[in-house]
């Protein structure tokens, strides 16, 4: 299964990154303007709409339109975990419906002082039944995908660092 990573230093203390990422505002802030995003909804565990805090259970469902091209591709997560212990915190989200077979996001944060280290990890499976089953296209489609990773979560610590130093 493929893997991607991205790892950043941010001059911030570990309790203002990890209360930024913690809630809807941030997955909006960091999420680049070319991939045409929109939050349709977000209810949290209790079934309350837009919780101040995306804790386990939270399910959002968000609509992207990259580049303004093409139809809107829907996507609904699901926050599985949440912890938050000394010197270190974590939540992940895993989609429950969308473009991907599989979709596994933890995102981490790590005290390096008075500066945070942020952690990204996705775990994913390309579609089924693409371009990705005909012989030879597997690993070129997993590099495209990677190469669009590697963008998108490029800009999202950039916009990080830049929102919270």
């Amino acid at each position: 299964m493929p893997t991607y990573e991205r790892r950043t230093t941010v001059d911030a203390p570990l309790e203002e990154v990890w209360q930024f990422h913690s809630r809807i505002s941030g997955l909006e802030a960091l999420t680049p303007d070319w991939m045409g995003l929109r939050v349709e909804r977000v209810i949290g565990p209790d079934g309350e709409p837009d919780p101040d805090v995306l804790e386990p259970d939270s399910e959002i469902a968000l609509s992207m339109r990259p580049f303004g091209v093409g139809p809107r591709q829907h996507w609904t997560s699901l926050i599985t975990a949440r912890e938050r212990v000394d010197g270190s915190a974590f939540f992940r989200d895993e989609m429950a419906h969308g473009p991907f077979d599989r979709w596994e996001h933890t995102h981490s944060f790590y005290a390096d002082g008075d500066r945070t280290i942020v952690h990204d990890r996705v775990d994913y499976t390309l579609p089924r039944g693409g371009l990705e089953g005909v012989v030879g296209l597997g690993n070129g489609i997993t590099a495209v995908s990677q190469l669009g990773f590697e963008t998108m979560f490029r800009t999202r610590h950039r916009m990080t660092k830049v929102r919270l130093e």
